[in-house]
């Protein structure tokens, strides 16, 4: 399968996806311990390979399964209208196994977000249509899990919890 929706400037992206060798795009929910997991071997890649490599996260909250995996991405993109997504991205994947309104409200406070803009900008309908269409445009592209990587623009299954996995992406 393929991404319905290329990378775009609605996409929260670490390095510069028209130079890199690799675009790695991720589905992914903040409350999935499987994320959770992949976080720092993701993040570890990314930031070693960084004129070679870019990366891209999309929310996937699987709110079934996950009660607070919406109230994250939220949050997470409210931090990004302060300029500080991928702070608050961070944070939130380095406590995933503690995602409740109490642990998000502390992590708002380690970022240093104001406080006001941030209620106001988690009232908008901006954020949660941005969280729905990355969602959305996750089904039509296969997605039916997370996390889940496109490499490239194609559908990878080829992660396996391994920093060697990713690596393997550099070799070909």
């Amino acid at each position: 399968m393929s991404l319905t929706i290329p990378v775009n400037e609605n996409d929260h992206i670490v390095g510069d996806p028209n130079t890199a060798k690799i675009v790695l795009v991720e589905y992914g929910d903040y409350e999935c311990a499987h994320c959770g997991d992949a976080f720092p071997i993701v993040k570890k890649f990314v930031d070693e390979n960084i004129k070679e490599v870019a990366f891209v996260f999309r929310n996937f909250p699987l709110k079934d399964a996950h009660p607070n995996a919406m109230a994250a991405a939220v949050t997470a993109e409210a931090a990004s209208k302060q300029g500080k997504f991928w702070e608050m991205h961070d944070l939130i994947f380095q406590n995933h196994g503690s995602v409740d309104k109490e642990s998000l409200e502390e992590l708002v406070k380690t970022v240093g977000l104001d406080d006001d803009i941030l209620n106001e900008d988690i009232k908008s309908d901006e954020l949660q249509k941005k969280i729905e269409e990355d969602f959305e445009s996750g089904v039509r592209s296969g997605v039916n899990g997370t996390p889940s990587f496109f490499v490239n623009g194609e559908k990878w299954e080829g992660y396996d919890g391994t920093e060697a996995s990713l690596s393997s992406l550099l070799s070909n």
